[in-house]
């Protein structure tokens, strides 16, 4: 077990550092609880001029003159919890085009899709983006994948003294989201309506997304469900992986595949408790492909990522396009993973460079020249020698 002054995020930090250096703004992104704030705090105590909490009273006083607050401050002025002050944008613009640039802003954000657009909007050109998860493999170490498989990536949970108290923490997240967050975010669907279609979301983890059976279960309509799952997509709740589509005569899958893109709160939402529960809960290896795919995107940051599935069954988990290439990975929970015909379709219909099976076993092998078979704490700690040669 690691404890939270052991857990150096040295990657998110060196990414931190040279987007500052190089952007007046930078909007570290993610979900309530995943470590901004301690990450930011590394780069301004709490108790300087140049910290503001927007949920802090006294901060948020502070901030009712805002130009007055931060024009005078120099060097990284971190302002927490942004989302909630839309009116700040316009200001950091001015502030951002000042010719001798005597402040950098670091600002902190919970909500992905506002945050973005209003950001995008007024800071065009002078803000660069970092998004931030909870705990990763590549940051803990290979013994601590099985814990970090149960628990989820949130440092909470993660560090929690018991499994039962891993448990208590990702109860009270889920309420605390959908009962305070969301509605000062400025969503108006009931917190019960929101936790009934959130743990619909978690039966379909893994699958293709088809908005028809939840609209008929919940009572409502499927552009209703549409805005539902876009919500906690923005709260970074749930992963909607596209599909990628190739110029073939195969039919191929139009909609979405979701994930619960934590899996300590998947487990939760389907009462999964302990290790016994995950290992024989029939949503087991549906999981564990989850778990792979968000620290394959950690590890690895592509350009672009897909999945891709056609009508007769052939289907690859993840298509990432990397320095120019696409790569095909495949999540298998097995000793001793196989050719599949899914692979040997994907490899002749595709544009893929190679294709990377990932499992839980610790051996590297090849299946054929364009298939290597990798395990899943090697390639979270190197990625490109199965990536790249």
């Amino acid at each position: 077990m690691v404890y939270l002054n052991m857990v150096q995020r040295e990657t998110h930090q060196i990414a931190i550092s040279k987007a500052l250096e190089r952007s007046p703004v930078v909007l570290l992104s993610g979900p309530r609880q995943c470590g901004k704030t301690t990450l930011a705090r590394t780069y301004v105590d709490v108790r300087s001029v140049n910290y503001f909490d927007v949920e802090d009273p006294r901060s948020a006083a502070r901030l009712d003159e805002p130009m007055t607050a931060l024009a005078g401050l120099h060097g990284i002025v971190v302002i927490d919890e942004i989302q909630r002050r839309p009116d700040l944008f316009p200001v950091l613009r001015v502030l951002a085009d000042r010719e001798d640039r005597p402040a950098t802003f670091l600002v902190l954000g919970s909500a992905s899709g506002d945050l973005l657009r209003q950001t995008s909007e007024s800071l065009a050109g002078r803000l660069e983006v970092i998004q931030l998860q909870g705990f990763t493999l590549n940051e803990l170490g290979p013994s601590d994948e099985e814990l970090l498989w149960l628990r989820g990536g949130f440092p909470r949970s993660f560090l929690a003294r018991s499994d039962d108290a891993s448990k208590t923490w990702r109860q009270q997240f889920i309420q605390a989201l959908l009962e305070r967050d969301l509605p000062q975010w400025g969503v108006r669907t009931p917190a019960s309506t929101m936790l009934r279609f959130w743990m619909m979301v978690a039966h379909y983890h893994g699958q293709i997304w088809n908005s028809a059976e939840p609209a008929r279960s919940l009572g409502t309509s499927e552009h209703s469900i549409r805005a539902y799952i876009d919500v906690l997509s923005d709260a970074y709740m749930i992963r909607q992986l596209q599909p990628y589509h190739a110029n073939v005569l195969k039919r191929q899958v139009k909609s979405p595949k979701v994930y619960v893109r934590d899996s300590g709160l998947l487990h939760r939402l389907l009462n999964i408790d302990t290790m016994h529960d995950l290992m024989v809960h029939p949503k087991g290896g549906a999981s564990w492909e989850g778990f792979v795919i968000e620290n394959v995107l950690s590890v690895v940051q592509p350009d672009a990522s897909w999945f891709w599935a056609t009508h007769n069954g052939a289907e690859i988990d993840l298509v990432l396009h990397v320095n120019g290439r696409l790569v095909g990975i495949e999540c298998k929970r097995s000793d001793a993973p196989r050719i599949s015909p899914s692979m040997q379709h994907a490899l002749k219909d595709l544009p893929l460079e190679r294709i990377v099976v990932i499992y839980p076993g610790d051996r590297i092998y090849r299946l054929s020249e364009h298939i290597t078979v990798a395990p899943f704490t090697q390639f979270c700690v190197d990625p490109d020698q199965f990536l790249l040669k």
